[in-house]
């Protein structure tokens, strides 16, 4: 009796032994798991794409080799015009795509020459201020932008108001000159007679202007810096 006591006894001891074990087991099991998906998994694909991009270098790699192609030139001999087409003409590496941007937008592409040289025709502009700058590009990717250049499209003529000489003045005798005065715009400049004169900050000017006997014919005229002009012509009579 004792010994089947003994045995149930074992039995018992054996079967929560064995079942502690196999709690153990599961535990480690799922440590393993967790350890596995957070450290060694990890460290697996990261060596896998070290790997990667030393086999294959990334595109961004690609763009930066490209970096060394060096942006256009570009030649736009004024800063203002009256013109609503231009013609733009550059610089680039030899036999590259040359892109022009206004306004960070893309409005041309050719390529250059095996000169460099390009010419980019009918460039349209915009009333006011067009920001204007290119780059250059082959199949490794894209240079960094030009220097930018202003260009103003202005199409409206300066004011111009004459002061005096009043139109068919007569001066009888005395000094051989007349006085021309006026205002235009403070940026105009204003030529009398195809002589430039000095305007003062407000637009204003004054000078005398020397006469010959008989009719004199004056003109002014103010221009801007888009080549804009507005002209107005006085008479003066001198009679010794």
């Amino acid at each position: 009796m004792a010994y089947k006591y003994r045995s149930r006894r074992s039995g018992r001891r054996l079967a929560r032994k064995s079942s502690r074990n196999f709690i153990i087991t599961l535990l480690l099991i799922a440590l393993l798991l967790y350890a596995t998906i957070q450290w060694i998994l990890p460290q697996l694909i990261g060596g896998l794409g070290f790997i990667n991009r030393i086999i294959k270098p990334s595109h961004k790699a690609a763009i930066q080799e490209s970096s060394s192609l060096a942006p256009p030139v570009l030649n736009i001999p004024y800063e203002a015009t009256n013109t609503a087409q231009i013609t733009i003409r550059g610089y680039a590496t030899p036999d590259t795509k040359v892109s022009l941007f206004m306004d960070d937008k893309l409005i041309h592409s050719t390529d250059s020459l095996e000169d460099g040289s390009f010419e980019i025709r009918n460039v349209q502009l915009s009333l006011g201020t067009n920001n204007i700058f290119g780059k250059t590009s082959d199949e490794k990717g894209e240079s960094l932008p030009s220097k930018t250049i202003r260009v103003i499209y202005d199409n409206e003529k300066p004011p111009l108001e004459i002061y005096e000489p009043e139109d068919n003045k007569i001066i009888q005798a005395g000094d051989k000159k007349v006085k021309v005065s006026g205002k235009t715009e403070p940026e105009a400049q204003i030529f009398v007679s195809d002589s430039r004169i000095v305007t003062f900050s407000d637009g204003t000017f004054t000078t005398d202007y020397p006469l010959n006997d008989g009719d004199n014919m004056i003109t002014i005229k103010a221009a801007d810096s888009a080549s804009n002009y507005t002209e107005i012509a006085r008479k003066v009579i001198f009679v010794p």
